[in-house]
């Protein structure tokens, strides 16, 4: 089992972080589209990837007509087109800016069981190639957060109630402006469905990460952190800025 720890990368501040990263992913997408047609890549949506998209989508490298983009999670019971929806992140920060050949969002206000049904399919069609993500300050990957972690999970994706501490998380990144407007409840692929993806880049910002970031790379791995996990993966890459790496003695 690899012990990831020598993919790690600590930049002074967020944006330095953000590029380093899409150096990184523009370099390996770069490399696929040499050798396969289409590159199909999970995004994370959240403020800590926002300079990384930025570079990406800047990009002159990367033939965005050969990707197919997917989302890992989703809130329910938002309004369709709310701007806190990850889908309309997306658009925003991504999808808006480039040609992409396909992108397959999360639909949490159609009928759930039929959508769960309906994204695993198009999930499940090809491998997986990149993954694009971060950690919660409860250390959480996607919606997995502690108490419905589950590192055998049987499903693609799944129903889950959020946490008080991720919904909080919510509310510290600006997304929402008190606990009671974030939802309850969301849909999320699953741990065992982001570790499939043949190359995963992990982007984690922040002085409210640092916990969630010590207990990643030096705690036990085990579902109380889900992102622990992501040191057994052999191409996991880590990006760290120094307030999110601050409590780990080197």
């Amino acid at each position: 089992m690899p012990n990831n720890t020598q993919n790690i990368n600590i930049y002074k501040d967020k944006e330095a972080t953000g590029i380093a990263a899409g150096q990184a992913i523009e370099d390996r997408i770069v490399k696929l589209q040499k050798t396969q047609d289409i590159v199909r890549i999970i995004f994370a949506a959240a403020p800590s990837q926002d300079s990384m998209l930025n570079y990406l989508t800047a990009s002159t490298l990367i033939d965005w007509n050969r990707i197919t983009a997917f989302n890992m999670d989703e809130y329910i019971g938002l309004p369709p087109k709310s701007n806190q929806l990850f889908a309309s992140y997306l658009e925003r920060n991504l999808f808006s800016k480039v040609e992409i050949q396909e992108k397959n969002l999360i639909q949490a206000n159609t009928n759930i069981s039929e959508e769960l049904i309906r994204y695993s399919k198009l999930v499940q069609k090809e491998t997986i190639d990149i993954v694009c993500l971060g950690i919660g300050e409860n250390g959480h990957i996607a919606f997995n957060d502690p108490p419905v972690a589950d590192f055998n999970d049987s499903e693609i994706i799944k129903v889950v109630i959020l946490d008080d501490k991720c919904r909080n998380q919510q509310v510290n990144d600006g997304c929402f402006e008190t606990i009671d407007d974030v939802p309850q409840k969301a849909i999320t692929l699953t741990i065992p469905t982001l570790l499939n993806a043949k190359y995963l880049y992990c982007v984690v910002l922040g002085i409210n990460k640092s916990d969630a970031v010590k207990n990643t790379i030096t705690g036990p791995i085990t579902t109380s952190c889900p992102a622990s996990i992501l040191r057994t993966h052999a191409y996991c890459n880590f990006y760290f800025d120094q307030e999110a790496y601050s409590k780990i003695d080197n």
